[in-house]
């Protein structure tokens, strides 16, 4: 049954989430002319998530917003103001919606329904009204040990400590990941309630055996040499992604710069799609993340793919996600239907859906260079790889096409064939049922592809 009084489970402590200021607020003019007016957009976004980069992080560089804003105030008369509000994951967001204090936010698709939930509960509905960056599988998410660790798949997690931030998208896939490998999420592990970056710190320090985290958590601690992948989300073959939520009564209130804002988000995601590299190398230097971690979910065979179309496949695994969040005693119930609205969108973006995104290809980043170059099989990027001057090297998951760093995927030599894998247990899992495929070193993977 579910617990009769629902926790808000913020990840923050209550006095950095609730920063002073008002969500569309309106003041009189520094002139004195009390026709003059300001008007002040709250804005909340998570920086370092980067596939919500189209709705935060690289929309707010652009200025694509404040742009469109500025043509509205002239034609009536008002200054437009947008207030950016940074959090580390969706609860403090929520919060401050839920406050009044946040007009227009970006999370998961977890913290989404919990956004829907408490809105609800607390007299101030929202809705989903567009989305940032969706995987079909499941692929933003992922599950991380330390180098060297002796934990090799989910079934050695049993008993261990694993890290995550509950009520995360992160969270979710955990959650199934563990049911699926036969181990109850809430008893089979010790779970630590943690924010992204102190889970982080806690698996470098020895104080957590895993953490199970979203974008760009695990690509960055792989990067770094401080993590490696132990589970892949992409296996549950389930979509996860983000989106855009505002608060109703600012949508109905403020429907033409509800507007304003879902175009400067098309506008965003046309520019991250038309230039990656200029958009990664944009969004790395805005939230300190490592240029090449940004592409691996954001560049042109990116894990994300961005468009704000609100798909039927994604809302469907939404729906899917609320027996989760009930089963946790995160929520009661979340009438998803009611929560989704294609309106605004629709009528603020009246070009064409952006074209699905195609099988992710070997792509190899050169230094200096500006574009990137892709290949037909990771046996083409390994011989490139070896004669050139490289910046980063991405291989897709032979099994789920996930995109991962070359030289931290595990390989398999299959014949004359060479493939990549994001983690040991699917090569091993891939090597058992092919006779003759076998396990190799990535220095070997490079020499045989020559």
């Amino acid at each position: 049954m579910p617990r009769k009084r629902i926790p808000l489970l913020p990840l923050l402590p209550l006095a950095l989430i609730l920063p002073p200021a008002t969500a569309c607020g309106t003041t009189a003019g520094a002139d004195g002319d009390s026709g003059a007016r300001t008007v002040t957009v709250s804005v909340g976004y998570q920086s370092k998530t980067i596939n919500t980069v189209t709705a935060g992080t690289l929309l707010r560089s652009l200025g694509y917003f404040e742009e469109e804003l500025a043509a509205r105030g002239k034609k009536d008369g008002i200054t437009y103001k947008v207030e950016w509000q940074d959090y580390a994951t969706g609860a403090p967001i929520t919060a401050q919606m839920t406050a009044g204090k946040i007009d227009i936010g970006s999370m998961g698709d977890f913290p989404l329904l919990i956004n829907a939930a408490r809105g609800k509960q607390l007299g101030q509905p929202t809705r989903l009204v567009a989305v940032t960056g969706y995987n079909l599988r499941g692929g933003l998410n992922t599950v991380v040990t330390a180098p060297g660790s002796p934990l090799r798949s989910l079934a050695d997690l049993r008993g261990k400590k694993v890290s995550t931030s509950v009520g995360s998208a992160a969270d979710g896939t955990l959650v199934r990941a563990l049911q699926r490998a036969g181990i109850d999420p809430d008893k089979g592990i010790q779970k630590l309630n943690q924010q992204p970056s102190v889970g982080a710190s806690a698996l470098t320090a020895g104080n957590a055996d895993a953490l199970s985290q979203f974008v760009a958590w695990p690509g960055k601690l792989a990067f770094e040499g401080r993590a490696t992948a132990l589970y892949d989300g992409a296996e549950l073959n389930l979509p996860t992604f983000h989106g855009v939520t505002v608060r109703e009564k600012f949508a109905e209130e403020r429907a033409g710069v509800l507007d304003d804002f879902l175009r400067a988000q098309r506008r965003a995601t046309d520019y991250l799609r038309a230039q990656p590299v200029a958009a990664a190398e944009s969004v790395a230097a805005q939230t300190g993340l490592p240029a090449e971690v940004v592409y691996l979910y954001n560049g042109a065979n990116g894990i994300a793919t961005f468009d704000p179309e609100l798909r039927p496949e994604l809302i469907a695994a939404l729906k899917a996600d609320v027996p989760v969040l009930k089963a946790a005693g995160l929520v009661r119930d979340v009438d998803v239907d009611a929560f989704v609205d294609p309106a605004p969108l629709k009528r603020a973006v009246r070009a064409p859906a952006h074209p699905k995104a195609s099988t992710p290809k070997p792509e190899l980043w050169l230094k200096g260079r500006t574009t990137t170059r892709t290949f037909d099989s990771p046996k083409e990027l390994l011989k490139a790889a070896k004669a050139a001057d490289v910046r980063a090297a991405y291989v897709p998951d032979a099994l789920t096409g996930t995109l991962w760093f070359a030289d931290k995927a595990v390989w398999v030599a299959d014949g004359a064939e060479l493939r990549a894998f994001v983690t040991r247990a699917s090569a091993e899992k891939f090597t058992g049922r092919n006779a003759g495929a076998r396990i190799i070193r990535y220095a070997d993977a490079v020499r045989l592809a020559s």
